[in-house]
């Protein structure tokens, strides 16, 4: 049971830092204050690194990652598009991420109290995720 909840968290993680890496590439360039797009850059790096992590781990359980559910994923895009369409200023940026980590943060929690039995490892790594989204949404609370 251990393993099992382990593997399944750890996968949900790299599920949900694939989701806000390929979040924050969609738009990016679109960002146009420099401090706001240094904040989205580094959040984005500190995602790799933390997938990278994750791979490690479950490379020791001969897994592989977990690809974001891809209807999550296109309504995301959709949104973010015809969002983007409408309006491209920082303040709609900071509005698409603060959503997405908001449900990112829901997410992240509900597994937590799903695959409790998972090792003390892979919970910490959830909670850095949680707490990497939760973050970044007080740093760009002055875009809103």
């Amino acid at each position: 049971m251990v393993q099992e909840d382990t593997i399944k968290i750890l996968k949900e993680c790299n599920s949900g830092v694939k989701m806000g890496v390929s979040s924050i590439e969609e738009i990016l360039d679109n960002v146009q204050n420099s401090q706001l797009k240094k904040i989205l850059s580094d959040n984005k790096t500190e995602h790799q690194r933390l997938g990278s992590e994750i791979h490690q781990i479950l490379n020791k359980y001969d897994e592989s990652g977990k690809e974001p559910n891809v209807m999550a994923k296109g309504m995301s895009w959709l949104k973010s598009n015809v969002m983007m369409a409408a309006d491209t200023s920082d303040h709609t940026v900071a509005d698409l991420i603060t959503d997405g980590c908001n449900m990112g943060v829901k997410s992240l929690n509900r597994y937590l109290n799903k695959y409790a039995a998972a090792d003390e490892q892979s919970k910490d790594i959830a909670k850095k995720l949680i707490d990497l989204e939760h973050q970044l949404t007080i740093d760009i609370r002055p875009y809103l």
